[in-house]
């Protein structure tokens, strides 16, 4: 079974992925195939600067995901992965997607 992996620790919030999908997808106005969200900030007691914010982007598939299987099949990647700026986002099988998975990083895999 196939999958993206999703390492929410490095997302920048750029929406490249929900702009590459929309467009391969041909999606219309207010319709996504992968929506970025984004949360925070969150404050941290005791934390100063930097530190003492945490902002976080969530790409979640939707239901008009299908993981580009027209492009897959012709040997390519997913759009958002293809164009995933930060490198967060992997295709692949999911047992191999799961070995990347290190207990240390905020991780997501989705499969369809």
């Amino acid at each position: 079974m196939k999958g993206i992996l999703i390492n929410y620790e490095f997302c920048t919030g750029c929406h490249s992925c929900e702009v590459a999908c929309k467009k391969h997808l041909g999606l219309p106005k207010g319709e996504f195939g992968i929506k970025l969200t984004e949360t925070g900030p969150y404050e941290y007691e005791g934390k100063t600067g930097k530190e003492r914010w945490e902002w976080t982007w969530l790409p979640v598939m939707t239901k008009a995901c299908d993981m580009c299987a027209d492009r897959v099949e012709a040997g390519k990647l997913p759009a958002c992965v293809q164009h995933c700026q930060a490198w967060c986002m992997y295709y692949g099988e999911v047992e191999d997607l799961a070995k990347k998975l290190d207990g240390t990083s905020r991780c997501a895999i989705f499969t369809r």
